[in-house]
């Protein structure tokens, strides 16, 4: 018996990175998945990956920081499927920008991939589940950054601090319609967007994982596979009741000083 057995997942943002592995998770716990994601490549090779080791997956083409497309993307998991019973928000966009140079656009951006994707996905998909009067599972993707983070990241910033604040009043709102909304904020992960980012602004090399991993507690950064095991684990039954939490899964403990 899988810890997802029989259940449908829609993991937003789902095609690489953190989703991708929480996609793998969930079809090796028994679940039927379904990924979302603007480039049709990463996301078609993700479906025959999982396919081909006998799981059942469905790739959704669809540009999250879109209102519509956010809801079109449970639409289409319902209409293939009939139900989702458990939605991972796990889409996020981190280039940078400070207080002081950050343009309206590049706020907008952020807003609409951290924030309002994850928005209109919890509307369509609870909305599913209170129309069946079934009961389901959320995990929002956030960032530990949201306490505060760098200055250059001040728009992610902004939008993933929305996020956390939107997880406990859906969480709240939704209790008793046995929807349960649960939020991560992730700490510093080895991921391809994130070997993107480094390169592109802060002009890494290819070993910037190494020297970041040496410099931090447990000696290595955070592993999209870790993260993905603990998202099921809030997705399935064996969390409980748990709603409304926000855990931060790092290795830097909020307010220690050295």
């Amino acid at each position: 018996m899988g810890l997802l057995d029989d259940k449908v997942v829609l993991v937003n943002g789902g095609s690489q990175g953190v989703g991708a592995a929480i996609a793998r998770a969930a079809v090796r716990e028994g679940a039927v998945v379904a990924v979302t994601g603007r480039r049709p490549e990463p996301g078609e090779a993700l479906v025959q990956e999982l396919t081909a080791a006998g799981g059942k997956a469905l790739y959704v083409r669809a540009d999250l920081s879109d209102a519509e497309q956010a809801r079109a993307s449970v639409a289409r998991v319902v209409q293939t499927y009939g139900r989702v019973d458990c939605l991972v928000n796990s889409a996020g966009l981190t280039s940078r920008g400070t207080l002081l140079d950050t343009t309206p656009e590049l706020f907008d951006q952020h807003i609409g991939i951290n924030l309002k994707g994850p928005f209109f996905a919890m509307q369509a998909a609870v909305a599913d589940m209170v129309g069946r009067e079934a009961p389901g599972t959320i995990v929002n993707i956030i960032t530990s950054s949201a306490h505060g983070g760098q200055p250059f990241l001040a728009p992610y910033v902004a939008a993933k601090a929305g996020l956390i604040g939107l997880t406990r009043n859906a969480a709240h709102a939704h209790r008793w319609d046995r929807v349960r909304i649960n939020g991560l904020n992730i700490g510093w992960t080895a991921t391809e967007g994130e070997d993107a980012t480094q390169k592109a602004f802060h002009g890494a090399g290819d070993d910037w994982r190494d020297e970041a991993a040496a410099k931090l507690p447990m000696g290595k950064l955070g592993q999209p596979d870790e993260i993905a095991d603990f998202v099921v684990f809030l997705l399935s039954d064996r969390s409980g009741v748990v709603t409304g939490s926000v855990i931060d899964w790092d290795q830097n403990v909020l307010g220690g000083l050295d």
